[in-house]
């Protein structure tokens, strides 16, 4: 009896939500510290309470299936903000461009490089070549130059939420404090988890952020098999 109640459609998207908004809540009282990010939190408390349940993911995410195809119309919402700042963009296109490129193209390598020297697999390296484009992205990219889509899902989300915590904080310690520069950051390096984080600071930090994350998806998409060629003569 607990086993079926545990794994009803009726339980988890009204769990999944109240752990979100009390996590946000969290999250404002303690100043919007990045360390009690609020994604990291609801994903912390459902990975829990599903281990401890015995409840399997595949119950569990056929329960909250609206909430992934939500996620496709915030994507696209992010739209709104950012049409309503685009007179920024003005004289920052070239530093936009030469960011956006490096930070891709940065991403790529590092992660190709030290999962090499630190003895990986060909199919974990393949697997992390992508991680820095958001997650529907990423698993095409594995899929497409010979990766694990499941284990480039959880490198993205893993990226995600270290960009998300660590990253305002490493900002921070470099004197990066513009919204420009700092949106361009953590949407080019983390995607979509730090891209949310980049809009509790302000708009228009978020804005760049999200134009960073959709613009670094294309280039990672265009890099990716470029440099798995050139590291492993792979086609």
């Amino acid at each position: 009896m607990t086993a079926n109640f545990t794994s009803s459609s009726i339980l988890w998207l009204p769990v999944t939500l109240a752990l979100y908004f009390a996590a946000c809540e969290l999250h404002q009282r303690a100043g919007k510290s990045p360390l009690l990010n609020p994604t990291l939190l609801t994903i912390t408390c459902i990975s829990t309470a599903l281990l401890g349940s015995g409840v399997a993911y595949s119950d569990y995410f056929e329960s909250v299936k609206i909430l992934h195809y939500l996620l496709g119309t915030a994507v696209v919402a992010l739209a709104i903000p950012l049409y309503g700042n685009l007179q920024r963009m003005d004289g920052n296109l070239k530093a936009m461009a030469a960011a956006l490129i490096c930070g891709s193209l940065t991403s790529i390598v590092v992660g190709v490089a030290l999962a090499q020297a630190l003895g990986a697999s060909l199919s974990t390296i393949l697997s992390i070549t992508p991680k820095s484009a958001t997650a529907a992205v990423s698993m095409e990219i594995a899929r497409m130059i010979g990766g694990v889509p499941a284990v480039t899902a959880c490198l993205t989300i893993f990226t995600g939420i270290t960009g998300a915590v660590i990253g305002p904080y490493l900002l921070n310690a470099c004197g990066v404090q513009t919204p420009f520069a700092r949106g361009l950051a953590l949407g080019t390096a983390s995607h979509g988890i730090a891209t949310a984080r980049a809009f509790t600071e302000d708009e228009v930090t978020g804005c760049w952020a999200s134009l960073a994350m959709g613009l670094n998806a294309i280039l990672t998409a265009f890099f990716a098999p470029l440099i798995v060629s050139a590291f492993f003569g792979l086609k």
